[in-house]
């Protein structure tokens, strides 16, 4: 396994195990710098989305690279759920990064009573060629239950929080069963779980940091990591995790972490009982 590994989806794509994340990370020159170093360092796989308030930033980064030297992910952000919405979204998206098409298409978030033309979209976007790949992030196995009552194209990725502190085995499990493939964004958790004792321990033994150490562990588990940095010695750090191997009772280990603790803040909208968006 190398940093240009990949997975193969439920239709064939393959898509990159390991990635840049790029929230909350300036649009411009930091954004762009970003990109750029991570694909200079042999990052392939690219996540943003049109929230983020980058894409324009991620575009400029992705330049004077060839099309097929990355793999680039954004997403349909809550308000702009719906079919024809999607579709307007997508397009603005496309413009913002300057590409004929994406690699990866996600729904940001499950926006209640929008599943079923959300995703008739997404499915039109990736029957016309824009798009090689469709998928969804932040949604329960109840949300994927919904979308195959209409669904003729099932979600190829689910992109969610994961950490040693939050690591969602149920949903992983169902996903797996499904094949989906499971993303993770926030893999590295709050800070203080770079402070884990048991984390400083296995590092040491393979001269590593406890974010090189969480890194691997995903790799391990078939979770596709995404951290997120705007630092070119930090990005190169993280990508330093395939010249070691954990064993299966430091993996135990570490599962043993969970605290089903979220790093991000869910607060900043309205959710109903099954965790769905309210507009």
């Amino acid at each position: 396994m190398n940093i240009k590994s990949t997975v193969t989806l439920s239709n064939g794509v393959k898509m990159p195990k390991f990635g840049l994340g790029v929230w909350q990370i300036n649009d411009g020159k930091e954004v762009a710098n970003a990109v750029h170093e991570a694909l200079k360092a042999g990052y392939v796989l690219i996540d943003t989305a049109a929230v983020y308030d980058n894409e324009k930033g991620v575009g400029a980064g992705l330049k004077d690279f060839r099309r097929d030297e990355f793999f680039l992910t954004t997403k349909v952000w809550n308000e702009e759920q719906g079919y024809d919405t999607t579709l307007k979204a997508f397009e603005a998206s496309l413009k913002k990064l300057g590409l004929d098409f994406v690699d990866l298409y996600l729904v940001h978030w499950p926006v209640y009573g929008k599943f079923a033309d959300t995703w008739r979209a997404m499915e039109r976007l990736y029957e016309e060629g824009l798009t090689r790949a469709i998928g969804v992030s932040n949604f329960a196995q109840f949300h994927i239950n919904e979308i195959y009552k209409t669904a003729h194209i099932p979600p190829m990725v689910n992109q969610i929080e994961i950490s040693p502190f939050i690591t969602q085995a149920d949903l992983r499990e169902f996903c797996a069963q499904e094949g989906i493939a499971v993303e993770a964004y926030s893999p590295l958790g709050r800070a203080k779980i770079l402070k884990d004792s048991q984390l400083i321990k296995i590092g040491g033994k393979y001269g590593k940091t406890p974010a090189q150490v969480i890194l691997r562990w995903h790799l391990q588990n078939d979770i596709i990591p995404i951290p997120k940095s705007s630092h070119a010695e930090r990005i190169r750090e993280n990508a330093d995790i395939f010249d070691f191997e954990l064993s299966a009772d430091e993996i135990k280990v570490i599962n043993a972490l969970n605290q089903n603790k979220h790093a991000i803040k869910q607060s900043f909208f309205q959710l109903d009982e099954h965790h769905s968006v309210i507009l």
